[in-house]
């Protein structure tokens, strides 16, 4: 199939990995992005990147599906014909389970007659150690993600082809056997469907089973680099926006904010030393990354948002909960928002040499929350009706959908 034109490449948009937690920051980051700047429409950059978790982010709205219905998918998903709910990425892995399964009396034999021949020159635990194949290699079925993408963006009329995209899209996944970030979307990685490379960019190891693509298994793209946004620098892009939602957290900064105290992160346990340990390890990679993009491309600017070191709503939330996602999308939002007009005075001539402005009307505005946003967007309704209008949107959804299904 030929590839369609691709839009010219000037600006780009580039979303790092964090679970589900990390999609519904980048959401919420996204809706306050799309208010507040002027002369950027996120359905029409030159080229997205999307690693892990932003993959699927990424790939809707290179799809022409605006951030207002992405919300009704992700976050609101009693308002959408094809909802993300948790089960969709909660199945277990009944396949797997079963083709390692059938292997454990073969694997036990062997190990036990490995002990018996040499009991001397193997301990017990050494000759187990083989059993070790039999073990899942991820706990959850990631299949019906790659399904559930394709009729989506079937639905909204968009494609689940590379090659019939009108802009660039580059999903970013890990190969299993090399350790190599493999650009889905690149001539050459540009045959395999949409859904199924956002498939692979976010098997996360442990969690779902390693994703088959032409005779070679990919993982989480995030393993190399949580933003991949070089590969939009190398399509020629001089303007990249920058999402990213996992930071470490500074227990000490957040007490001189006036956040409530934590106390020693390490009495959270094993989860939290964990968490912290994955944060800082990705963090400072992403990081080194930046800091060497001014001395590479000094004619484009990287523009990141992420949240700040103290926020404890980011860091204590569990990142595969779905339970907060609309508090914690909102939390995103306004965070965002906050953000654009502490640092509006740098960011501004910069988005300038763009041809983009920052609305301080609209930041400077009180009241306004990411669920009334979604409908006023949808809606087309003034931009102070805000308190009257958060809880319509799920019921005009309801609404409409009866409508539709009345002869």
């Amino acid at each position: 199939m030929p590839r369609k034109r691709a839009a010219p490449c000037t600006t780009g948009l580039a979303l790092a990995g964090g679970g589900p937690l990390g999609a519904i920051y980048e959401i919420g980051a996204l809706l306050a992005l799309d208010e507040a700047l002027d002369g950027i429409d996120f359905n029409d950059v030159g080229v997205y990147v999307g690693v892990s978790s932003g993959s699927f982010i990424a790939a809707a709205l290179a799809n022409r599906i605006d951030i207002g219905t992405i919300y009704r998918t992700f976050i609101a998903t009693d308002a959408t014909n094809h909802p993300l709910t948790p089960d969709v990425f909660l199945k277990p892995a009944v396949r797997e389970y079963l083709s390692r399964g059938v292997t454990v009396p073969k694997l036990l034999l062997e190990a036990v007659w490995r002990y018996l021949s040499g009991p001397r020159d193997r301990g017990l635990m050494e000759s187990l150690s083989s059993l070790a194949r039999a073990c899942p290699t991820g706990l959850f079925d990631n299949a019906a993600i790659s399904r559930h993408l394709s009729e989506l963006f079937v639905e909204h009329g968009g494609t689940d082809d590379f090659r019939r995209l009108s802009h660039r899209l580059y999903l970013v996944a890990t190969d299993l056997d090399t350790g190599v970030a493999v650009e889905f979307g690149t001539p050459g990685h540009d045959r395999v469907p949409i859904s199924r490379a956002v498939q692979a960019s976010a098997a996360l190891p442990g969690l779902f089973p390693p994703v088959e693509i032409g005779g070679r298994y990919y993982v989480d793209g995030a393993l190399i680099k949580t933003l991949h946004a070089s590969v939009a620098l190398d399509a020629g892009a001089k303007l990249v926006i920058c999402v990213n939602p996992i930071v470490p957290f500074n227990a000490e900064l957040a007490a001189t904010q006036g956040r409530p105290r934590h106390g020693k992160l390490v009495e959270g346990g094993l989860p939290v030393v964990m968490s912290q340990t994955f944060r800082a390890l990705i963090h400072s990679r992403m990081t080194v990354g930046l800091s060497r993009y001014e001395q590479q491309y000094p004619d484009a600017n990287v523009v990141l948002f992420e949240p700040s070191r103290d926020d404890s709503e980011m860091f204590f939330t569990n990142p595969f909960s779905y339970a907060g996602r609309r508090r914690v999308c909102d939390h995103a939002y306004q965070r965002t928002r906050a953000d654009l007009l502490a640092r509006h005075s740098v960011l501004e001539p910069i988005f300038a040499r763009h041809g983009i402005r920052i609305r301080l009307d609209v930041l400077r505005e009180p009241h306004r929350h990411a669920a009334a946003r979604v409908f006023e967007r949808r809606a087309g309704g003034p931009r102070h009706r805000i308190a009257a209008t958060r809880g319509l949107a799920s019921a005009l959804d309801r609404l409409e959908q009866l409508l539709e299904a009345q002869p």
